[in-house]
Parts: C-alpha cells; sequence; structure tokens
C-alpha cells in the first residue's frame, strides 16, 4: 500500500431514497445515463479517474485541487442545465465535497482521512453545490475566477479536529427551488436511534401488525430513557417496504444508529431477530435472536430494549428501563386488534378514523381495560369533533374525554396516553389541565414528537404564537420524515395567524396541503388566511373547496369545533363570513 497527497473529490445524488421510492427504474436509468454522459466525461475532461461508484454516489481522485473543483464546477452547471425544467420531486442534484490530503492507495482503490474529509464536506454542502476544505482553498486561491465563501471552522462527525470550510459562492449556486426534500439532518449530541419497520417472516401479510407491534413497542420503550434521542415511529414507519441504504437513513433522520430486525410467527410461538447498526458505515454492533411465546412477547420486547440501551450506553441505570415498562393487556386478543388499528388512528382521515376505531372497540371487547385501547378511541374521537366528522361534535368531546380519563386512570405514567388526555382537555378548552397533562408526557418521553405538536397546537390556542412555533420545529426535529408533519406545518401557519400575519399563514398552510393534499379541513383556515392577505381570488377558491368537502359547516360550528381565543374565532369567523359562510 502506498500513501501520498491527493485532490479527492465526494460527489452525492440528494434524496436518493425518495427518488428510488417513487421511480425506481427511472431513477436507476436517469442517474446511469447522467454518470456515464455528464458526470464521467466531465472527470476524465479534467484529468481525473472515477475511483468507485457508491449507489446514491461516487469517489474520485484528480491530479490536483484546481482539477477537482473546476470538475465539480463544471458538473453542478451542466447537470443544473440538464435538470432545471424538472418538477422539483423528480430533480436530480448532486452535493459535492473536494479535499486536499493524505491517501492510501489500495489497488484500485483508496482510503485515508483525505477520502473521509471529502466524505464530510459532501454533507455539508447544499443541493447543487460544493463545499472544499481549507486545504484546498489555500492551494487555489487567487487562481480561479470563482469565488467560494468562508463558512468557518466546522465539526464533523469521527474527525477529530474542526475543518475550516468554503463553499461555492452564492452567484454560482443554482436559484433555490421550492422543494420537498429532505434534508440532511445534523445529529444530536447523545446517543440517537430510529427503530426501523421490522420483517414480517410468518409468510402471512395478516401478521404485519405483529411485526408493527413489536416495533412501536420497542419505540416507545427507548424513546423514555432521558438520555437518548429516538426518532419517532411515524417518520421510521416511512421506510417500510423501502429498499434505501442505512447510510441515507442516517441523514435523512439525523441518527448514529438504527435497529432493525424481523419478526416470525408459527401458531404460539414467536421468533424476533434485531441487529443494532451504526450509520455512518453500515458497521454492525450487535445481533441477536429471541425466542419464545405469544404470551412471552411483551418480555422478549423489554429485554430487546436493555440489550439495545446497554449497547449504546454501557452506564444506563437498569431501573430506567424497568419504569418504562407499559401495562400489557390482559389478552393477545385485544393486542392483535390494537396493533392492526396503530396504522388508521394516525392518518389524520375521516375513513381511517372509523375504521380504526372498530378495531379498538373489537379490542376492548376483549380487555375492556386496557389503557392504550381506551387512549386511541378517545383521540378518534376527538379527530372527529375537530374536524367536524360528526353532526353531535359536543357529545363527540365529552366521549373523548370520558375514554381518556379513564385510560389515565388505569396506566397514568404512560406519555402517549397524557398526551391523548391532554389533547382531549385541549378541546374542552381546559388549558390548564391540558398544559399539566401535555408537559408531563415531554417530562417523561422527552422524545415524544405528538406530544410536543400538541404543546404547539396548545399555545396557539392560548395566543402564544413564539412558544407555539418553538415546539411545532422540536416536533419536526424529532420526527422529520413523518407523514402526520403537515399538521405541524398547519400549526405553524395557525401560529402566524394568530399572530395577526395573515400572508405568512397562507404559505405555511399551502405548504401543509403540499405535503397532505387532502386534507381539506386546513381550507377553513387557509380561505380565511388567503382574504387577509388580499389574495381574494385565491381566498375564494379555497373557500368553494371548504364548501363542498364540509357542505353543512356554518360559522356556529366551526366556532363549536375550533379552540381558538374569542379574539381569534371572531377574526377568522368574521373573514369566512366575508366570504358567504353563514351564521347557522
Amino acid at each position: 500500500m502506498k500513501r501520498h497527497l491527493a485532490a479527492v473529490m465526494m460527489a452525492d445524488v440528494v434524496a436518493y431514497s425518495r427518488l428510488m421510492e417513487a421511480d425506481e427504474l427511472g431513477t436507476l436509468t436517469r442517474v446511469k445515463a447522467l454518470t456515464e454522459d455528464l458526470v464521467g466525461p466531465a472527470i476524465a475532461k479534467h484529468q481525473g479517474r472515477i475511483v468507485k461508484l457508491l449507489g446514491d454516489g461516487l469517489l474520485a481522485q484528480f491530479p490536483s485541487v484546481a482539477d477537482a473543483i473546476e470538475c465539480g464546477l463544471s458538473i453542478q452547471s451542466d447537470l443544473n442545465s440538464v435538470e432545471g425544467a424538472s418538477e422539483d420531486e423528480e430533480r436530480i442534484q448532486l452535493r459535492i465535497g473536494v479535499n486536499l490530503g493524505d491517501i492510501i492507495i489500495d489497488g484500485s482503490d483508496i482510503y485515508g482521512d483525505g477520502v473521509n474529509i471529502a466524505a464530510r464536506l459532501q454533507t455539508l454542502a447544499d443541493p447543487g453545490s460544493i463545499c472544499i476544505s481549507g486545504a484546498a482553498f489555500d492551494t487555489v486561491n487567487g487562481k480561479l475566477a470563482e469565488a467560494f465563501e468562508d463558512i468557518g471552522e466546522q465539526t464533523v462527525k469521527n474527525i477529530s479536529r474542526p475543518i475550516r470550510v468554503y463553499r461555492m459562492a452564492a452567484t454560482r449556486r443554482p436559484a433555490a427551488r421550492p422543494s420537498r426534500q429532505t434534508p440532511a439532518l445534523s445529529q444530536p449530541d447523545k446517543p440517537s436511534i430510529a427503530v426501523l419497520p421490522f420483517d414480517n417472516m410468518s409468510g402471512d401479510s395478516e401478521q404485519d401488525y405483529l411485526a408493527d407491534g413489536v416495533v412501536e413497542a420497542l419505540t416507545a420503550a427507548l424513546s423514555r430513557i432521558r438520555s437518548f434521542f429516538v426518532i419517532a415511529r411515524n417518520s421510521a414507519f416511512v421506510y417500510k417496504g423501502k429498499k434505501v441504504s442505512i447510510p441515507e437513513i442516517g441523514r435523512e433522520l439525523g441518527v448514529a444508529y438504527v435497529l432493525e430486525g424481523s419478526v416470525q410467527r408459527a401458531g404460539g410461538r414467536v421468533r424476533i431477530t434485531v441487529q443494532l447498526i451504526e450509520t455512518e458505515a453500515g458497521a454492525h454492533i450487535w445481533a441477536e435472536r429471541y425466542d419464545g411465546s405469544t404470551d412471552d412477547i411483551f418480555d422478549l420486547q423489554d429485554h430487546i430494549a436493555e440489550q439495545v440501551a446497554g449497547a449504546l450506553q454501557p452506564s444506563i441505570r437498569l431501573a430506567e428501563i424497568e419504569r418504562i415498562r407499559r401495562k400489557p393487556p390482559q389478552d393477545m386478543g385485544a393486542y392483535d386488534y390494537t396493533m392492526r388499528a396503530f396504522r388508521h388512528v394516525w392518518s389524520l382521515e375521516k375513513d381511517d378514523s372509523k375504521k380504526a376505531l372498530e378495531l379498538i372497540l373489537r379490542a376492548l371487547e376483549i380487555d375492556p381495560d386496557y389503557p392504550l385501547a381506551l387512549a386511541l378511541a378517545a383521540w378518534c374521537h376527538a379527530q372527529s369533533s375537530v374536524y367536524t366528522w360528526v353532526d353531535d361534535i359536543e357529545t363527540a368531546k365529552a366521549e373523548a374525554l370520558s375514554l381518556a380519563e379513564r385510560a389515565a386512570d388505569l396506566s397514568s405514567d404512560d406519555p402517549l396516553i397524557l398526551t391523548v388526555l391532554g389533547t382531549v382537555h385541549t378541546f374542552a378548552r381546559n388549558y390548564g389541565t391540558a398544559r399539566v397533562m401535555l408537559e408531563r408526557a415531554v417530562a417523561l418521553d422527552p422524545n415524544a414528537a405528538w406530544a410536543w405538536s400538541r404543546l404547539g397546537w396548545l399555545a396557539v390556542y392560548a395566543d402564544r404564537p413564539a412558544e407555539a412555533t418553538e415546539h411545532f420545529e422540536k416536533a419536526l426535529r424529532l420526527s422529520p420524515v413523518d407523514p402526520m408533519n403537515f399538521n405541524n406545518y398547519a400549526g405553524l401557519a395557525s401560529a402566524f395567524q394568530v399572530a395577526g400575519d395573515d400572508s405568512a399563514a397562507a404559505e405555511a398552510f399551502l405548504r401543509a396541503l403540499n405535503e397532505k393534499p387532502n386534507a381539506l379541513w386546513i381550507h377553513r383556515n387557509l380561505a380565511a388566511a388567503f382574504l387577509g392577505a388580499g389574495r381574494i381570488d385565491e381566498a375564494r377558491r379555497s373557500f368553494e373547496i371548504m364548501r363542498q368537502a364540509f357542505p353543512s359547516l356554518t360559522l356556529a360550528r366551526f366556532k363549536s369545533a375550533m379552540v381558538f381565543s374569542p379574539r381569534v374565532l371572531d377574526r377568522i369567523g368574521a373573514q369566512l363570513a366575508e366570504l358567504g359562510l353563514p351564521e347557522k
């Protein structure tokens, strides 16, 4: 093996997993064509060589830093010209990092700090841009026509010293375009993990719920360890059935570790296989297999949580694990029905909520005192009231409150149950009680994304928009690719509306609708925000969509369902009345 100084380029396709999910064959074909027709020739033209392709990127070596940077600039410019007309969700963009450093040559491959730093620089680059190290910049300073901006010393993972970083000047970067791409997220300063969906190995798709239930339990258990940062289950479940690399998941979720595995059920027996993986290089930390009966499944889940905790932070006290245990149902049948309901509960759609409630009621027929089932039933009734899915809004609120209080009586230290109780108290305008419940939930589980979101909504309704914004942003970081994040964006929009900024509110409500176009209840607020922002034609179109979706909606029903302060309700109500919403 030989060592020498070299210029190294690392390139990575932005949001590769999302592109693959949308069109796997098309994305592979386009990336291959761009590599062969654009990127490869540009590297050869600048006397470089492709060391290896990395699936969603490549590693290249150059004889000089100037060649590497000129090549990177050429690639970004040409790629922007080729892809600039594409729709944002289909557009292929690259991040590029260039470094000058010591490398080890092993046959045709290269290793060493020079490569590692280039890889870190790539993650710091904006889509369509380039970041270079201080060492590379010092070599070409004054020799290139292109300008680079000094963004200071950056601390990056697995590099002990800070690195001085320069990035392509704004004048050379492609113009910013609205996009739904998921940015790379920085990692927290404590052990961070996502529990990925487990594979169902039972040969029966009807058993998927059992694998999902194991993941739900493990996520809840790990989340309640205060010294961990745990991604919410809704974001992790986005990857179910998807072929996404572990490093890509780590970048998208901003975590250092993932837990993945499988569940196999045969009659009354169950086998759970798990493996803990470090996301940076995809290295396996440990793997284990657990066998038992279905009656043992809760003990198996607790044992797995203990082992994960010990692997991530060996000093963690077993007492902290002990206090996270949930009350299991008395009968597996109740658990089965509740786990089947889970995916329907969180969709925030009328038909799914109805289906979830049917399954939960079957669980409660078997075990009337199952706290989780009671809490989820309460949330279904609460949804039906606030989204005006039922004629009798007040009865739905009362039923939600009754069920939530029963659940809390049976399990007073479960964060999810406390969050449901806090939410239904919010809808009942019992703000003081709601705050106590929600703050207790996040004290018990600092990683409870939904609890932080509900604290955001509580702050909106209490006319505290700045506080609301902080809570919604916290929820978004804890669950960055959550299908429910449209609700957080609607919350941010509502905070703007409470603050009297209808222009900003309208844009944020539109973002929420882009995330979930069939969340038509958003038009109740969007139409009013458009009118307040002076966008009259858009206000009328939004109001018409709302009227078609909610033909029985009146100002009285709107004010009964919504729990904004009287001041805000009167202002939004006046705007809706101006657009033509009847009083009764």
